[in-house]
Protein backbone atom coordinates (compact mmCIF):
# COMPACT_ATOMS: atom_id res chain seq x y z
CA UNK A 1 0.00 0.00 0.00
CA UNK A 2 1.55 3.38 -0.97
CA UNK A 3 -1.12 5.28 0.96
CA UNK A 4 -0.06 6.37 4.74
CA UNK A 5 -2.89 8.52 6.23
CA UNK A 6 -2.81 9.28 10.14
CA UNK A 7 -5.34 10.91 12.16
CA UNK A 8 -5.73 13.84 14.10
CA UNK A 9 -8.63 15.44 16.89
CA UNK A 10 -9.72 18.79 16.89
CA UNK A 11 -8.70 20.89 20.18
CA UNK A 12 -10.68 23.07 22.15
CA UNK A 13 -9.16 26.71 22.38
CA UNK A 14 -9.14 26.58 25.99
CA UNK A 15 -6.54 23.49 26.15
CA UNK A 16 -4.66 24.85 23.59
CA UNK A 17 -3.61 27.86 26.30
CA UNK A 18 -1.87 24.82 28.23
CA UNK A 19 0.27 23.11 25.70
CA UNK A 20 4.03 23.60 25.33
CA UNK A 21 5.73 24.13 22.70
CA UNK A 22 5.56 20.39 21.50
CA UNK A 23 2.23 20.01 22.21
CA UNK A 24 1.00 22.62 19.49
CA UNK A 25 4.16 21.06 17.13
CA UNK A 26 2.56 17.13 17.51
CA UNK A 27 -1.54 18.62 16.86
CA UNK A 28 -0.87 20.88 14.76
CA UNK A 29 2.64 20.79 12.37
CA UNK A 30 2.91 18.44 9.81
CA UNK A 31 6.68 18.13 9.41
CA UNK A 32 6.91 15.06 6.62
CA UNK A 33 4.58 15.30 3.82
CA UNK A 34 7.02 14.17 1.21
CA UNK A 35 8.33 10.41 1.41
CA UNK A 36 9.42 8.73 -1.91
CA UNK A 37 6.79 6.69 -3.73
CA UNK A 38 4.67 7.74 -1.38
CA UNK A 39 0.92 9.35 -0.60
CA UNK A 40 0.88 10.20 2.95
CA UNK A 41 -0.76 13.20 5.15
CA UNK A 42 -3.17 14.03 7.98
CA UNK A 43 -6.61 13.11 8.50
CA UNK A 44 -7.76 16.01 10.90
CA UNK A 45 -11.07 16.01 12.47
CA UNK A 46 -10.56 20.19 11.66
CA UNK A 47 -13.59 19.77 8.97
CA UNK A 48 -12.61 16.41 8.56
CA UNK A 49 -9.98 17.90 5.71
CA UNK A 50 -7.05 15.43 4.57
CA UNK A 51 -3.83 17.25 4.28
CA UNK A 52 -0.95 15.60 2.20
CA UNK A 53 1.76 14.87 0.11
CA UNK A 54 2.46 12.71 -3.04
CA UNK A 55 5.66 12.11 -4.31
CA UNK A 56 6.45 9.45 -6.75
CA UNK A 57 10.12 9.00 -7.61
CA UNK A 58 11.04 5.32 -9.23
CA UNK A 59 7.24 4.49 -10.25
CA UNK A 60 3.63 5.80 -11.00
CA UNK A 61 1.77 6.08 -7.63
CA UNK A 62 -1.99 5.04 -7.26
CA UNK A 63 -4.76 6.76 -5.06
CA UNK A 64 -5.92 4.30 -2.33
CA UNK A 65 -8.89 4.21 -0.58
CA UNK A 66 -7.62 4.33 3.31
CA UNK A 67 -8.96 3.23 6.71
CA UNK A 68 -10.36 6.26 8.12
CA UNK A 69 -12.56 6.90 4.79
CA UNK A 70 -14.10 2.92 4.83
CA UNK A 71 -14.39 3.76 1.75
CA UNK A 72 -14.05 1.81 -1.54
CA UNK A 73 -12.28 4.45 -3.48
CA UNK A 74 -10.92 7.62 -2.23
CA UNK A 75 -12.69 9.84 -3.68
CA UNK A 76 -16.13 7.77 -3.26
CA UNK A 77 -17.41 10.45 -0.77
CA UNK A 78 -14.78 13.31 -1.19
CA UNK A 79 -13.25 16.00 -3.64
CA UNK A 80 -9.29 16.38 -3.88
CA UNK A 81 -7.26 19.42 -4.95
CA UNK A 82 -3.88 19.05 -5.63
CA UNK A 83 -0.82 22.13 -6.94
CA UNK A 84 2.62 20.82 -8.12
CA UNK A 85 5.19 22.10 -5.85
CA UNK A 86 7.63 20.45 -7.92
CA UNK A 87 8.64 19.97 -11.56
CA UNK A 88 6.08 19.37 -14.76
CA UNK A 89 4.25 16.02 -14.45
CA UNK A 90 1.36 13.58 -15.68
CA UNK A 91 -2.01 12.94 -13.48
CA UNK A 92 -3.86 10.24 -14.83
CA UNK A 93 -7.84 10.90 -14.19
CA UNK A 94 -9.98 7.56 -14.89
CA UNK A 95 -8.54 7.59 -18.92
CA UNK A 96 -7.70 10.80 -19.18
CA UNK A 97 -3.80 12.39 -18.60
CA UNK A 98 -3.20 16.01 -17.73
CA UNK A 99 -0.36 17.46 -17.85
CA UNK A 100 0.32 19.72 -14.52
CA UNK A 101 3.17 22.37 -14.42
CA UNK A 102 4.97 24.10 -11.45
CA UNK A 103 1.88 25.93 -9.65
CA UNK A 104 -0.89 25.13 -11.84
CA UNK A 105 -3.95 23.05 -9.87
CA UNK A 106 -6.25 20.28 -10.43
CA UNK A 107 -9.64 19.70 -9.28
CA UNK A 108 -11.02 16.47 -9.20
CA UNK A 109 -14.74 15.34 -8.35
CA UNK A 110 -16.11 12.82 -5.96
CA UNK A 111 -16.60 9.64 -7.57
CA UNK A 112 -13.62 9.60 -9.65
CA UNK A 113 -12.39 6.11 -9.17
CA UNK A 114 -8.72 5.97 -10.55
CA UNK A 115 -5.86 8.68 -10.09
CA UNK A 116 -2.43 7.67 -11.02
CA UNK A 117 0.26 9.87 -10.16
CA UNK A 118 3.62 9.45 -12.64
CA UNK A 119 7.29 10.71 -11.36
CA UNK A 120 8.72 14.03 -13.85
CA UNK A 121 10.68 13.35 -16.56
CA UNK A 122 12.65 16.69 -16.08
CA UNK A 123 12.91 16.92 -12.09
CA UNK A 124 11.05 16.02 -9.14
CA UNK A 125 7.75 15.68 -8.24
CA UNK A 126 5.87 17.10 -5.00
CA UNK A 127 2.07 17.29 -5.54
CA UNK A 128 0.65 18.79 -2.39
CA UNK A 129 -3.09 17.85 -1.69
CA UNK A 130 -6.48 19.02 0.39
CA UNK A 131 -9.21 16.48 0.41
CA UNK A 132 -12.69 17.28 1.33
CA UNK A 133 -15.94 15.44 2.37
CA UNK A 134 -18.34 16.15 -0.58
CA UNK A 135 -22.18 15.88 -1.74
CA UNK A 136 -21.94 16.40 -5.51
CA UNK A 137 -19.23 15.47 -8.33
CA UNK A 138 -18.18 18.02 -10.33
CA UNK A 139 -15.97 17.88 -13.22
CA UNK A 140 -12.65 17.37 -13.31
CA UNK A 141 -10.57 20.59 -13.90
CA UNK A 142 -7.09 22.12 -14.54
CA UNK A 143 -6.40 25.64 -13.54
CA UNK A 144 -3.18 27.37 -14.32
CA UNK A 145 -2.06 30.86 -12.95
CA UNK A 146 -3.35 32.08 -16.08
CA UNK A 147 -7.06 31.30 -15.03
CA UNK A 148 -7.26 32.09 -11.61
CA UNK A 149 -8.72 34.99 -9.74
CA UNK A 150 -5.62 37.01 -8.75
CA UNK A 151 -5.10 39.61 -6.38
CA UNK A 152 -1.95 41.78 -5.68
CA UNK A 153 -2.31 43.48 -1.74
CA UNK A 154 0.18 45.27 0.53
CA UNK A 155 3.70 46.51 -0.31
CA UNK A 156 7.37 46.86 0.31
CA UNK A 157 7.07 49.25 3.21
CA UNK A 158 4.69 47.12 5.27
CA UNK A 159 7.21 44.35 3.94
CA UNK A 160 3.65 42.29 2.69
CA UNK A 161 4.12 42.95 -1.22
CA UNK A 162 2.12 39.67 -2.26
CA UNK A 163 -0.03 38.64 -5.15
CA UNK A 164 -2.65 36.10 -4.29
CA UNK A 165 -3.83 33.63 -6.92
CA UNK A 166 -7.45 32.23 -6.43
CA UNK A 167 -6.96 28.78 -8.06
CA UNK A 168 -9.88 26.57 -6.70
CA UNK A 169 -12.54 28.52 -5.90
CA UNK A 170 -16.09 29.53 -6.80
CA UNK A 171 -15.37 31.87 -8.65
CA UNK A 172 -12.83 30.40 -11.20
CA UNK A 173 -14.33 26.46 -10.69
CA UNK A 174 -16.64 24.30 -9.04
CA UNK A 175 -16.71 22.72 -5.76
CA UNK A 176 -18.79 21.14 -3.12
CA UNK A 177 -16.80 22.41 0.06
CA UNK A 178 -13.16 22.77 -0.54
CA UNK A 179 -11.65 26.25 -1.51
CA UNK A 180 -7.48 26.60 -2.68
CA UNK A 181 -4.84 29.27 -3.58
CA UNK A 182 -1.42 30.14 -3.22
CA UNK A 183 0.07 33.21 -2.02
CA UNK A 184 3.62 34.18 -3.26
CA UNK A 185 5.35 36.95 -1.50
CA UNK A 186 7.41 39.61 -3.77
CA UNK A 187 11.46 39.51 -2.37
CA UNK A 188 12.15 41.88 0.26
CA UNK A 189 8.40 40.91 2.20
CA UNK A 190 7.84 38.17 4.53
CA UNK A 191 4.56 38.86 6.37
CA UNK A 192 1.88 36.75 5.13
CA UNK A 193 -2.53 37.10 6.57
CA UNK A 194 -1.47 40.52 7.94
CA UNK A 195 -3.86 41.98 9.53
CA UNK A 196 -4.68 38.60 10.89
CA UNK A 197 -8.19 36.93 11.54
CA UNK A 198 -10.54 34.14 12.22
CA UNK A 199 -13.43 31.99 10.13
CA UNK A 200 -15.02 30.29 12.50
CA UNK A 201 -17.19 29.25 9.25
CA UNK A 202 -14.27 26.89 7.96
CA UNK A 203 -10.92 25.82 9.23
CA UNK A 204 -8.05 26.46 7.23
CA UNK A 205 -4.32 24.17 6.12
CA UNK A 206 -1.25 26.20 4.89
CA UNK A 207 1.82 24.75 3.08
CA UNK A 208 4.83 26.51 2.78
CA UNK A 209 7.48 26.13 0.00
CA UNK A 210 10.00 28.33 -1.94
CA UNK A 211 11.51 28.73 1.95
CA UNK A 212 14.98 28.95 0.76
CA UNK A 213 17.63 26.85 1.86
CA UNK A 214 18.90 28.35 5.64
CA UNK A 215 15.38 30.15 6.31
CA UNK A 216 12.49 29.67 8.22
CA UNK A 217 8.82 30.81 8.71
CA UNK A 218 7.65 31.78 11.64
CA UNK A 219 3.98 31.06 11.73
CA UNK A 220 1.15 32.38 14.31
CA UNK A 221 -2.00 30.86 15.38
CA UNK A 222 -4.25 30.83 18.49
CA UNK A 223 -6.81 32.79 19.84
CA UNK A 224 -6.33 36.57 18.86
CA UNK A 225 -5.71 37.75 22.79
CA UNK A 226 -3.74 34.36 23.15
CA UNK A 227 -1.75 33.42 20.12
CA UNK A 228 1.56 30.81 19.79
CA UNK A 229 4.23 30.88 17.27
CA UNK A 230 5.53 27.88 15.53
CA UNK A 231 9.00 27.54 13.46
CA UNK A 232 8.44 26.05 10.23
CA UNK A 233 10.83 24.87 7.29
CA UNK A 234 10.07 24.11 3.47
CA UNK A 235 7.74 21.71 2.80
CA UNK A 236 6.13 21.72 6.46
CA UNK A 237 2.23 22.62 6.55
CA UNK A 238 -0.22 23.93 9.49
CA UNK A 239 -3.85 22.37 10.90
CA UNK A 240 -5.78 25.85 12.01
CA UNK A 241 -9.15 25.64 13.97
CA UNK A 242 -11.67 27.84 13.01
CA UNK A 243 -11.06 29.96 15.90
CA UNK A 244 -7.20 30.38 15.61
CA UNK A 245 -5.84 33.61 13.98
CA UNK A 246 -3.17 32.22 10.99
CA UNK A 247 -0.80 34.29 9.71
CA UNK A 248 3.24 34.50 9.58
CA UNK A 249 6.76 36.09 8.89
CA UNK A 250 9.62 34.58 7.17
CA UNK A 251 13.76 35.18 7.67
CA UNK A 252 13.04 35.45 3.67
CA UNK A 253 9.94 35.74 1.09
CA UNK A 254 8.53 32.56 0.76
CA UNK A 255 5.39 31.01 -1.13
CA UNK A 256 2.29 29.15 0.67
CA UNK A 257 -0.60 27.31 -0.36
CA UNK A 258 -3.78 27.97 1.78
CA UNK A 259 -6.80 25.33 1.60
CA UNK A 260 -10.24 25.85 3.46
CA UNK A 261 -12.64 23.23 4.03
CA UNK A 262 -16.37 24.27 6.10
CA UNK A 263 -19.72 26.21 5.86
CA UNK A 264 -19.43 28.98 3.88
CA UNK A 265 -17.36 29.47 0.39
CA UNK A 266 -17.19 32.92 0.65
CA UNK A 267 -13.35 33.97 0.37
CA UNK A 268 -14.58 37.58 2.12
CA UNK A 269 -16.06 35.75 4.85
CA UNK A 270 -13.51 36.58 8.06
CA UNK A 271 -13.12 38.04 10.93
CA UNK A 272 -10.43 40.90 10.74
CA UNK A 273 -8.19 41.41 13.77
CA UNK A 274 -6.35 44.86 14.36
CA UNK A 275 -2.98 44.44 14.88
CA UNK A 276 -2.80 45.98 18.03
CA UNK A 277 -5.04 43.80 19.29
CA UNK A 278 -3.10 41.03 18.93
CA UNK A 279 -1.75 39.06 22.18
Amino acid sequence: MNTVIKTRYSSHPEDFKAYDTKGIRDKFLIEELFLPDMISGIYTMEDRLIVGGIHPVSQPVILEPVDQLKAETFLERREIGIINVGAKTIIEVNDTRFELDTKEAIYIGKGTDRVIFHPSEVGETFLYFNAAPAHKTYPTTKVSKENAEVVTLGSLENSNHRTIYKLLVNSVVKTCQLQMGMTELKPGSVWNTMPAHTHDRRMEAYFYFDVKEGNVVSHFMGQPDETRHLWVKNHQAIISPPWSIHSGAGTSNYTFIWGMAGENMNYGDMDTVNPTDLK
